[in-house]
């Protein structure tokens, strides 16, 4: 029963679609028929409404940290299994058809939760890619990369397969931007 409902509780609060909310509300847009069509932060702020693409990103991260946090405390022994659930309920919304977010603010909210150190890593290494390469997805995908690796050099081998399953998923979430990456088409982003 704990995990049935951590499971149903975790997917629905991650399926809440920020990003198509606030657009929505404040701007009268639908954010899937804007840029990429994703309901992102990124995409947020391409509306170019940085106070819309901003909330979208806090607001990502924090639906992630309040249930994972609280699972942390009361049932740690299903801390992966929530977090999974909260991922793909940002990416597969029940509410959107099942057509959500590619996940990386949320992963972050669940990096910080599970271990503070590693969203560190994680935004560190984003950092340093999107300063280099001006790509937000590039910055992503090898920051998922990054995460198993140094959490098997740090921790070890227990419970490094949830963080490559993580890597997976964002690498499959962004699978249309590495065909642009590829092709030399992706959009640079601007964060400021």
């Amino acid at each position: 029963m704990e995990i049935t409902l951590t499971l149903l509780i975790s997917y629905l609060m991650g399926s809440i679609p920020f990003g198509f909310l606030l657009t929505k509300f404040f701007l009268k847009k639908d954010i899937r028929k804007i840029g990429s069509g994703n309901i992102g932060a990124t995409n947020a702020l391409r509306t170019g409404n940085k106070i819309i693409g901003y909330s979208t990103l806090i607001l990502d991260i924090f639906k992630a940290i309040i249930p994972v946090l609280f699972i942390k405390v009361y049932l740690p022994q299903l801390i992966f299994i929530s977090s999974l659930a909260i991922f793909l309920g940002h990416v597969f919304p029940i509410w959107l058809k099942f057509k959500g977010g590619k996940g990386v603010a949320t992963y972050l909210g669940i990096l910080f939760c599970i271990n503070y150190i590693f969203g560190f890593i994680f935004i560190i290494s984003w950092s340093i890619i999107f300063l280099i390469s001006k790509y937000s997805s590039l910055s992503s995908i090898i920051s998922s990369l990054a995460i198993p690796i140094c959490y098997y050099y740090f921790i070890g081998s227990e419970n490094v397969f949830f963080f490559i399953t993580m890597f997976i998923l964002i690498f499959y979430t962004h699978k249309e931007n590495i065909k642009r990456l590829i092709n030399n088409t992706e959009s640079k982003t601007k964060i400021y």
